[in-house]
């Protein structure tokens, strides 16, 4: 017994390592795999094998590998079974995503929701009809879904939403409502990784999300930083003027009262985004004043967050995304006067392509992830899917 659980698990080792080399340098030979990893031909040829059964690998053309010698057959990632469920919950939207193992998005879906005025049950059932619908799909493009992971808008421990200020939510475990296994990730958090696998490909960042609430994540050398608990990245809860109205936290003066966006449209007199985005560009007063003290606000909080944590670049996304022409002047003079003094230059303030897809991108991308550094498990169960049935 005991040697048989040594094979597996060396079984397993292998195949994640072959896996791993393969997502790095594919198209690749299995002679090239061999040299790289240090296994035996035949050890890859038959770790191959069993990615190619799972489908998780494909074979292409002939490759040659060097000067000498026949050859070889290309191996690559396959992007044509093996898939990954992405969803987030917000304060008003739900959305899903269907990502396949090459990180190629295959479908995606947001709805208009007012999840303040729903319980978490009746998110939760709205979500897994999403759900159901993005795997149907998905299985119609002869997809199967490996896996599933949902961003939520608040701290989470261990599986449990702690609390989500502006959903009026606390000690929530999400997952227990679903009716198929998922993981469950702050939403700032899985921003921050959508960024990093589908946006600007640096390394070392400051994500933030703008939406009704804020929140950021950092990246240092392709990895997030998240903190004791998993709790780091709680920018709208950076303290901007003490004496400020009250948060939904229990504090007074938060990031989130000037520049999350209910408070942006409620300075402006404004029912949505794409309405602040249009007066915006008609050059309103009252849109630009909200944007400007919005963005005072934000280079306030950030430049509290780089004399903490020294992030090379700071990526702005969700709602401050569309407004970045707006935002980005008052948040960067205001970095620039505080920040000035002591470094040599301030980090540069960049907007995400991603949008508000960021954090459902980051939730698919880390099932894949997971995927490849371990696919025994698929590889094992290849014939079922993990995802919502």
């Amino acid at each position: 017994m005991t040697q048989a659980v040594r094979h597996d698990s060396m079984r397993a080792r292998n195949l994640g390592v072959v896996l791993a080399e393969v997502r790095r340098s594919g198209p690749i030979t299995r002679a090239a795999l061999a040299e790289i990893t240090g296994l035996t031909k035949t050890t890859v040829s038959k770790m191959v094998g069993d990615l190619l059964e799972a489908g998780m690998v494909t074979e292409s053309g002939a490759l040659r590998d060097g000067e000498r010698g026949r050859p070889g057959t290309a191996v690559g990632l396959s992007g044509h079974r093996v898939a990954a469920l992405g969803l987030e919950i917000n304060v008003d939207y739900l959305s899903v995503c269907v990502v396949d193992l090459t990180l190629s998005v295959r479908l995606r879906c947001a709805q208009a929701v007012d999840n303040q005025a729903a319980s978490p049950v009746e998110t939760l059932s709205h979500l897994q009809e999403l759900a159901h619908r993005a795997v149907d799909e998905a299985r119609a493009q002869g997809l199967t879904i490996a896996g599933a992971a949902l961003a939520v808008p608040g701290p989470v421990d261990d599986g449990l939403l702690h609390t989500a200020p502006n959903l009026g939510w606390h000690d929530v475990r999400v997952g227990d409502l679903l009716d198929f296994p998922v993981t469950v990730e702050n939403e700032a958090n899985l921003a921050a990784l959508g960024e990093l696998w589908f946006g600007s490909g640096t390394d070392d960042f400051l994500h933030v999300s703008g939406e009704i609430g804020i929140g950021a994540g950092l990246v240092v050398g392709g990895a997030l930083f998240r903190g004791a608990r998993g709790l780091a990245g709680e920018l709208g809860h950076v303290i901007v003027s003490p004496d400020g109205p009250p948060c939904r936290c229990g504090g007074r003066g938060c990031l989130e009262q000037y520049a999350g966006q209910e408070a942006l449209l409620r300075a402006a007199g404004l029912g949505g985004v794409p309405e602040l985005v249009e007066r915006l560009r008609a050059g309103e007063a009252s849109a630009l004043e909200a944007c400007e003290r919005a963005g005072h606000a934000l280079g306030v909080a950030l430049t509290s967050a780089i004399h903490l944590m020294d992030p090379a670049t700071v990526v702005l996304g969700g709602i401050f995304a569309p407004l970045f022409p707006w935002i980005h002047g008052p948040a960067h003079e205001t970095m620039n006067a505080r920040l000035a003094r002591m470094r040599r230059a301030v980090p540069e303030l960049t907007v995400s392509r991603l949008g508000g897809d960021a954090a459902t991108l980051g939730a698919a991308g880390q099932v894949i992830h997971r995927i490849v550094a371990d696919p025994w498990t698929h590889v094992a169960t290849s014939r079922t899917a993990a995802g919502p049935r």
